[in-house]
């Protein structure tokens, strides 16, 4: 005798094994907590009403970004002060600058700091480069011959201490923007005063701006911002002077500094948040102080989340602290080598420094090529924008710039995340050849450019190849669960439905078909089986392969639900991006059992 329960029984195993796959799928997709170490607040009031590195009659004022006109205009008229925007570029981030009686300074930040709408309220105050110390390459060089054919790189012992030579074989930044926040760079020819300097020619450079005298032509008076420029980007193989470390890079020139190398923590910090919100993603910062600023570091932290990787001088002080911004979390430290690998008298060290890299010492001939050993790189003469000739620096301000363009050549590479960058960097930085490696003078090591280019490479293949694995895991695990799926739909149907192999091949086939579409609210829905059931609908022996395909699209939808995929087009409030997903599979069930009717 036919047990008449059997067919229940066997749909309630079927679908206590969809619920089961569903549970691990869950399990195996749930996203991955997150852990934020925080940093510890540090107390400058005193250092600040000493008068060290502030200036005593500005404060600055960071307003909430939803902070409205009138809310503005009741802080002026209830503490007496007049907030002026910091520049023209800082109005969306409601970031402002007021000039105050000394006398109320701190009264004013007190109240400043209670009202709701301030985020943040501190005294202004300055960072600088420190002095160089230069000489001035004569036209007489070395012979040279190979690539690259720039005639004075024979003096370059710098890029060559990087692996640059294998490097530039790999890579050459593919365009990557890289902003430099410095006293400006000479890219463009105007009026009699300043001019593009030879080496920079056929640089591409990109939304420029002057944060000291708020326009658009960041022109370099000083001479170091340029310099730096050389460093990160130099033309190379041009037959003309010397290289640089990222020959195809896009410069993006914001003046911070003025003719005395020195500029205010407002402008540096706006050109922060400019540099991340047009484009830029690495900024250099040969400049620094040695009191933080929450301004500052709340600029760099917006730079780093939106995947801007930030590079900064360790500092000149020879002392066993690095300065700000390098010593926030997310910001690359460098401190600075010289030509025996060993770091310079100069360089700041400590237990901020993250990498380190040339920086130069002009006191010494170590090489023995009748040239002090500086970093050698066109740029004006020190104030004097009308000239230009190759200059030798030394300064951590020299070292950083080596490091900005090796991280623009990481990120030209695919490795875009700025903690993978700065990982990519520190994993394949090596040990001095020579010399006492220590942990809080070098970081992780000297920065190896050729190293760090192979193993972004690598990275790069391997996570392609992981997300190929991934698309078709899921493809795989989306095929089985839309079979579970059909099994119960068909064990739970009135009609017998035998679950021949079109049925099932069509199940397979909508699975992976999904899981390989666009992840967007077009594709990653019932539209897939609804359009072919209405195409085919009138071939009845169409009806088992559609149904099949049916209830593989419902299995990849279920699949994408429980993995918390991001479907384009759908709101991602409350969570709707999986009740699209679940509703969307819904619907393509109900369409495979129509399918299945007789």
């Amino acid at each position: 005798m036919d047990d008449v329960n059997a067919p229940r029984r066997k749909s309630s195993l079927l679908w206590v094994l969809v619920v089961i796959a569903l549970v691990a799928l869950w399990w195996f997709f749930r996203p991955d907590e997150d852990h934020h170490d925080g940093a510890s607040a540090q107390d400058v009031a005193a250092d600040r009403a000493a008068g060290l590195g502030a200036d005593p009659d500005d404060i600055l004022v960071d307003l909430r970004d939803d902070a409205t006109p009138a809310q503005i205009a009741a802080i002026d008229h209830d503490l007496g002060i007049e907030l002026k925007l910091v520049s023209a570029e800082s109005y969306d981030e409601r970031f402002y600058r007021a000039h105050v009686d000394p006398a109320r300074r701190d009264a004013l930040l007190a109240a400043l700091s209670h009202r709701p709408e301030v985020e943040i309220a501190e005294p202004d105050s300055q960072m600088s480069i420190p002095a160089n110390e230069a000489y001035v390459v004569e036209d007489a060089a070395p012979a040279w011959e190979g690539f690259p054919n720039d005639p004075k790189y024979a003096f370059q012992w710098h890029l060559r201490q990087l692996h640059m030579p294998e490097a530039w074989k790999l890579a050459d930044g593919n365009g990557t923007i890289v902003a430099v926040l410095d006293t400006g760079v000479a890219y463009e020819t105007m009026g009699a005063r300043y001019h593009q300097v030879e080496d920079l020619a056929g640089l591409d450079f990109v939304d420029p701006y002057d944060f000291v005298d708020n326009d658009t032509h960041a022109n370099d008076d000083h001479g170091h911002g340029t310099h730096v420029t050389g460093t990160i980007a130099q033309a190379t193989n041009n037959g003309v002077g010397v290289a640089g470390v990222a020959r195809n890079v896009r410069i993006m020139p914001l003046k911070v500094l003025g003719a005395d190398g020195s500029g205010s923590v407002a402008g540096i910090a706006d050109a922060i948040r400019y540099a991340a919100d047009h484009g830029a993603k690495v900024i250099n910062m040969s400049l620094g102080g040695p009191f933080p600023s929450r301004v500052l570091k709340k600029a760099c932290e917006y730079a780093h989340g939106k995947g801007v990787t930030i590079v900064a001088a360790a500092g000149n002080e020879s002392r066993s602290k690095v300065g700000y911004p390098a010593a926030y979390p997310g910001v690359i430290a460098v401190s600075a080598t010289q030509y025996d690998e060993s770091t310079t008298f100069y360089s700041n060290y400590g237990k901020d420094v993250d990498v380190a890299a040339p920086g130069g010492n002009t006191r010494v001939d170590q090489n023995g090529d009748g040239m002090p050993d500086g970093v050698l790189q066109n740029t004006i003469a020190i104030g004097d924008p009308t000239h230009s000739d190759y200059y030798g620096y030394m300064g951590t301000s020299m070292a950083s710039p080596h490091v900005a363009g090796v991280a623009a050549l990481v990120v030209g590479e695919g490795v875009t995340n700025p903690d993978d960058v700065e990982r990519v960097l520190e994993e394949t930085a090596r040990k001095p050849a020579n010399q006492k490696y220590e942990r809080d003078r070098y970081g992780a090591g000297i920065v190896d450019a050729e190293a760090a280019v192979r193993r972004a490479q690598a990275a790069v293949a391997s996570a392609s190849t992981e997300a190929a694995e991934r698309r078709a895991g899921r493809g795989g695990l989306a095929a089985a669960l839309g079979l579970l799926l059909a099994g119960a739909l068909a064990a739970s149907s009135r009609r017998r439905v035998a679950l021949g192999p079109s049925y099932l091949v069509g199940a397979g086939l909508g699975a992976v078909a999904l899981i390989a579409l666009p992840a967007n609210a077009l594709f990653a829905s019932a539209l897939l089986p609804l359009t072919l059931l209405s195409l085919g609908w009138g071939v009845r022996r169409l009806r088992a392969p559609l149904a099949g395909v049916a209830v593989g699209v419902a299995g990849a939808l279920t699949l994408m639900a429980v993995a918390r995929v991001d479907v384009a087009w759908v709101p991602g409030l409350f969570g709707f991006d999986p009740i699209w997903l679940v509703a969307n599979a819904l619907v393509a069930l109900g369409l495979a059992r129509v399918a299945l009717r007789p």
